[in-house]
């Protein structure tokens, strides 16, 4: 019975087991051919690339050679120091590094003077006989230069050698001191420095058992080391069966086919599919398996053991695989890692088309060779008049001026050429001239001398050049041309603020179209927000097109062009509460621009639940400043000057423009924070000083001449030329496009001065309400005796009206025994602030 029986457990396995042997050499025959596919033929292109990189292979190739040469050299020198080290030692500290100059000196060291030293100062004066990790560390750098991959990861190989050199130089100076060894410098400075402050600190045992939890920490977690108690597990018990039956069991599973179990054909299985999935890209529907065999284990029990009749099979029964409700591993790695589009939003956006802007004809620039000789002789003449010569004259044609670079005689003094600006203009009978005395990085000094005919510079001609195309930059601007022709096109971004001040028609709108213009060029309006402030209200009135595409403005209000000055102030604060949001969603990032956090919210690895959101470049352009200080003051500087010193890290920029360049409008709060600046043609040189902190811009020539201070330097440019109806053919193309539902919406602002002055109801303010406030600001005192005094008032009576005016936001809050402050600063201030709220 028992033979019978043992012949149908070994039945089934047979069909079983040649199943499972044709499927398994299907999935090796698929795998083999998926690194067919995977190895791709050699093109001309790759022998090509080959060709070209085999220079930079062999400039590594040499580096490793001489990476290779200094560590064998330090090794020798470290190794000799070790047993010649008395020798040279007095010499070394008799001579220092002279010794090395020093001929005569002789050292027992075998790579002479200059491994003496080395060794000496590195053993001695350093880190002790942890200097060898210096060996090893210009060893694996030669390593990963000869090899062209890196075989060593240098920045964690740079961390092991600091924690060994560390751990070394400590434990050799803790050595030293517990064996009261004062021989050869196992140790060095550092070393015994550490150890001495340890030692004193938590004292010798605590400085042993710091550095023997540390090696074993180490150790621990360099070869991750398992510490598993022993566990005790019940064997499975064997079935008992007659005594009869034990020889023909044995011989029945030694005859029986070595076919694998249902559990080795799962692992085998779960193994083939791993590889599988890591082969093939792209795999093919697999087909289902066919079936997942249950392990036939017998079942037991202590009281009693059922054991299988002859006459039954054993059943083997299938189930099928159960499908995980989650995607796959590669299709989760495609959700997970696929890059955040922001353009998909807006994705059948078109950029403007050059065609859309003219190409003016005046733009050659016509090089008269008679009108610059005649310029010449004229200079020379000048000069010598005054007992001045010159060696050398040479002469840059540029759109708007000619720049003639003279070298004067020795012994000439700078000074007296440009006290001579005057006299030279006269002799050339020029509209002003300017004088560079010398150009920063050349030994010339150079004399502007405007042109007779000057040439227009297109912006189509910039926004065409293949600088301004194939620039990296986040924000290009393209401004205009240099003296030397060159295309000044430079990243708002690095500025990070721009300010422009220049005389009414002298080309200051021209300037701030040509910037907007330029970034409506190449930016798409989910990467780019701009915030206008236009306070004569004809200026910028031209982008009201682009509202859903471009332009940012306050919740609840119809038009996102501000021409008010209420609003203009609400607007401003509201970019402070966006730069603070802005900032909190940077540092939950970690991140510290917005150029690095946008780049991990596109890789996803930021959560949109929590808040997370693609942050837009914001422009702030403002294009009469000066109006906006007279009728606000303080309340829109302070934003602004906040704005320009916090704002650039979180992507929000200003572009502030004025007809008024002088010190009360341009404070010096605010042009402390704009380190770049433009002045077009202004009226005095206390203008020009005021923007530039240097005179020059009242020389200009106008029509689009412009001095820019850039870092340091000061560059004469012919801003670009965008006529109005350019500029309304570019709005009016990116205005018939799909855009937004709305436009970008700012933070909501709530204004706590409106909110006091509605809380102050009319009937409850008092009648010499107005009276209080001209005497408190007129005298800049806030003070309730004041008021007592000049108006004969009970103290009662004024300790009231002095909390309406802090109410109405006219003093401040109490100080104590001090007086209050005073928050308007003017009578005409004040009499404004009252028209409002009475």
């Amino acid at each position: 019975m028992g033979k019978n029986r043992l012949k149908s457990e070994q039945l089934p396995s047979q069909p079983v087991a040649a199943n499972l042997k044709k499927e398994a050499a299907g999935k090796k025959q698929m795998r083999n051919n998926a690194k067919k596919e995977k190895t791709p033929p050699k093109s001309s292109a790759s022998k090509e690339n080959t060709k070209n990189t085999s220079s930079p292979k062999r400039n590594h190739k040499l580096l490793a050679i001489f990476s290779w040469l200094i560590c064998i050299f330090l090794f020798i020198a470290f190794t000799s120091y070790l047993f010649t080290w008395k020798e040279d030692q007095d010499k070394i500290f008799s001579l220092s590094y002279h010794i090395l100059l020093n001929n005569d000196a002789t050292v027992q060291n075998l790579l002479g003077r200059l491994g003496a030293y080395i060794s000496h100062f590195f053993f001695y004066e350093e880190i002790g006989i942890a200097s060898y990790f210096l060996c090893y560390l210009f060893f694996i750098i030669g390593v990963n230069l000869l090899v062209g991959r890196r075989i060593f990861r240098i920045s964690s190989q740079i961390f092991f050698i600091v924690s060994g050199i560390l751990y070394v130089s400590t434990a050799a100076g803790f050595l030293m001191h517990v064996f009261n060894y004062s021989g050869f410098p196992f140790a060095g400075a550092l070393g015994i420095f550490i150890s001495d402050y340890l030692i004193h600190f938590i004292g010798a045992l605590g400085t042993f058992i710091l550095l023997i939890l540390t090696a074993v920490g180490y150790l621990v977690w360099k070869f991750n080391v398992d510490i598993n108690l022993p566990s005790y597990k019940t064997q499975p018990q064997e079935l008992h069966t007659e005594q009869t039956e034990e020889p023909v069991q044995a011989a029945a599973f030694a005859s029986a086919p070595t076919a694998p179990t249902i559990n080795e054909w799962l692992g085998e299985q779960m193994r083939s599919q791993n590889e599988d999935m890591q082969l093939i890209e792209k795999p093919a529907q697999a087909p289902h398996p066919e079936a997942e065999e249950k392990p036939v284990v017998p079942h037991q029990s202590s009281s009693t053991a059922t054991t299988p009749t002859a006459k039954h099979d054993v059943e083997l029964e299938i189930k099928p695989p159960v499908k995980d409700d989650a995607p796959q591993p590669e299709a989760a790695a495609r959700l997970t890692q696929e890059p955040y589009e922001p353009t998909l939003d807006l994705r059948d956006y078109q950029y403007p088309s050059l065609d859309l802007l003219d190409d003016h004809g005046a733009e050659t620039i016509v090089q008269d060779n008679e009108e610059l000789k005649k310029n010449k002789e004229q200079i020379i003449n000048t000069l010598k008049n005054y007992d001045i010569d010159i060696r050398k004259i040479t002469a840059t044609v540029g759109p708007t001026v000619t720049l003639y670079e003279i070298v004067p005689a020795a012994g000439v003094r700078i000074s007296r050429i440009k006290n001579l600006e005057d006299d030279i203009a006269l002799s050339l009978s020029a509209l002003g001239i300017r004088i560079i005395a010398p150009i920063p990085g050349k030994g010339t000094i150079g004399i502007e001398v405007p042109n007779e005919k000057k040439a227009t510079v297109s912006i189509r001609t910039l926004l065409a050049s293949e600088k301004f195309q194939r620039t990296n930059m986040q924000l290009p601007i393209a401004l205009g041309k240099k003296i030397d022709n060159e295309n000044f096109i430079v990243d708002l971004t690095t500025m990070p603020h721009l300010l422009m001040a220049g005389a009414t028609g002298q080309g200051k709108s021209v300037g701030i179209n040509a910037i907007l213009v330029s970034l409506l060029y190449k930016k798409h309006p989910s990467q780019l927000k701009l915030v206008l402030i236009d306070p004569k209200k004809v200026e910028l009135s031209l982008y009201r097109t682009i509202e859903k595409h471009f332009l940012a403005k306050l919740p609840g209000e119809e038009e996102a062009i501000i021409t008010d000055t209420k609003k203009a102030i609400h607007t401003l604060n509201a970019l402070c509460i966006e730069m603070d949001i802005r900032y909190d969603l940077l540092k939950e990032a970690g991140a510290r621009n917005i150029r690095e956090y946008n780049e991990k919210f596109v890789h996803r690895k930021l959560n949109p639940e929590k808040g997370h959101r693609f942050l837009p470049f914001i422009v702030l352009v403002i294009d009469e400043f000066a109006d906006l200080i007279m009728t606000a003051g303080k309340e829109i500087e302070m934003p602004i000057a906040r704005l320009a010193q916090l704002a650039r890290a979180v992507g929000i920029h200003l572009i502030i423009a004025t007809q008024r360049p002088s010190v009360n409008i341009i404070t010096g709060i605010i042009k402390a924070n704009f380190s770049v600046r433009i002045a077009f043609k202004v009226s005095s040189k206390v203008d020009s000083r005021t923007i530039l902190d240097t005179g020059g811009a009242e020389q200009l020539v106008g029509k689009g001449d412009m001095l820019i201070a850039y870092y340091g330097d000061i560059v004469r440019l012919q801003c670009a030329f965008v006529d109005t109806p350019e500029v309304e053919r570019v709005v009016e193309f990116i205005g018939r496009q799909r855009g937004y539902t709305e436009a970008y919406l700012l933070p909501e602002y709530e204004d706590e001065k409106e909110n006091q002055l509605n809380s102050l109801q009319q009937a409850d303010r008092d009648p010499l309400f107005e009276e209080a406030a001209r005497i408190i600001v007129a005298t800049q005192q806030g003070s309730t005796s004041l008021l007592q005094r000049r108006m004969k008032l009970g103290y009662n009576r004024a300790g009231r009206l002095m909390d309406q005016l802090e109410a109405a936001g006219i003093v401040g809050p109490s100080m104590g025994s001090k007086s209050r402050e005073v928050l308007i600063k003017t009578e005409a201030e004040l009499e404004q602030y009252l028209q409002k709220i009475l």
